[in-house]
């Protein structure tokens, strides 16, 4: 499972995911579905953001799915960019069509 914070057009939202990869075809095909074409995706540690969700992150693991699957944990985007350190997030995917 991975967490990541994904740099959209409208602005950061953070993600859950049981794709192996940012960059993987599939999850491209899941963010396109929801109308996201481009975007900068940073992983963070999962334990970071269990801690910082707790509760509403066990909620929406119990809904994700344990292969091919992604679920929003956070779409306000001035939350998310104050919870996390940018020290916390990893290098950088960045995916445009």
């Amino acid at each position: 499972m991975k967490a990541g914070i994904v740099f959209t057009g409208t602005g950061p939202i953070l993600i859950l995911t049981s794709y192996d990869s940012f960059g993987d075809k599939k999850f491209v095909d899941k963010l396109n579905a929801k109308g996201i074409k481009k975007f900068i995706a940073h992983e963070v540690p999962i334990d970071k953001v269990k801690e910082k969700y707790g509760m509403h992150y066990t909620v929406v693991m119990g809904d994700l799915d344990e292969s091919d699957d992604l679920r929003v944990l956070d779409y306000d985007g001035h939350h998310i960019f104050l919870s996390f350190s940018f020290n916390d997030m990893g290098e950088p995917v960045r995916y445009e069509p």
